[in-house]
């Protein structure tokens, strides 16, 4: 990207992210720092930890593991995603919504999921105290129908994203949206440890036994 009259290469993905290196160096210009040395600086910068968090596995298949747990967050990652395939590669999300939480962006998670992807597994995220079923019927409700047919639904976890391994073919892209870094599930008032980003590399290297 260019920054300042100076082209950088960034190792960041995505519009979200050139708004972001925006904002950083800005932000480190008013307060008096080296241009160069801001520059320097943010071509070395690395992606958080759940944050388009990518992973490479066998066949050339990639798993992108990220935070995105609103609407916007979840289109924004998916566009990113579609900037940079190619288009002959399949695009799989698996995606839920947190329990006890605005139960208005469901159906709106469910509507980006399937318009954006090229197939979607719905399934639970942290229940915390909600029925994990009543939180998918509630995602399902705003998908529409010509895309219905693209969708599943897996309460458990883990069996969602071994199934998005399991349709994977070679260099599709498997997104696993919601909790990023987080590494438990809330499920009635106790955390259980769940890693999504361990959970699919462990999946995708055992499919390939």
């Amino acid at each position: 990207m260019e920054l300042d009259g100076q082209e950088i290469h960034a190792q960041l993905i995505g519009q979200f992210n050139a708004y972001n290196l925006l904002a950083i160096y800005a932000t480190a210009i008013l307060l008096g720092e080296q241009k160069e040395e801001v520059l320097i600086a943010l071509s070395g910068l690395k992606t958080a930890t759940g944050r388009f968090e990518q992973m490479h596995g066998p066949d050339h298949k990639m798993a992108i593991v990220d935070y995105a747990h609103t609407p916007d967050a979840l289109k924004n990652v998916l566009e990113t995603i579609n900037t940079i395939r190619t288009q002959n590669e399949e695009l799989i999300t698996v995606v839920g919504c947190g329990g006890d939480r605005d139960i208005s962006k469901r159906p709106k998670m469910g509507a980006i999921a399937a318009a954006l992807s090229t197939k979607v597994i719905f399934t639970s995220d942290n229940p915390r105290n909600e029925n994990p079923a009543t939180i998918i019927d509630a995602i399902e409700k705003g998908v529409p129908g010509e895309y219905f047919s693209k969708t599943i639904s897996i309460s458990d976890r883990k069996q969602a994203i071994k199934a998005a391994c399991q349709l994977a073919n070679e260099g599709d892209i498997i997104l696993i949206a919601g909790k990023g870094h987080e590494t438990y599930q809330e499920i009635k008032g106790k955390r259980f440890g769940f890693d999504d980003f361990k959970i699919i590399n462990e999946l995708l290297k055992a499919l390939n036994k």
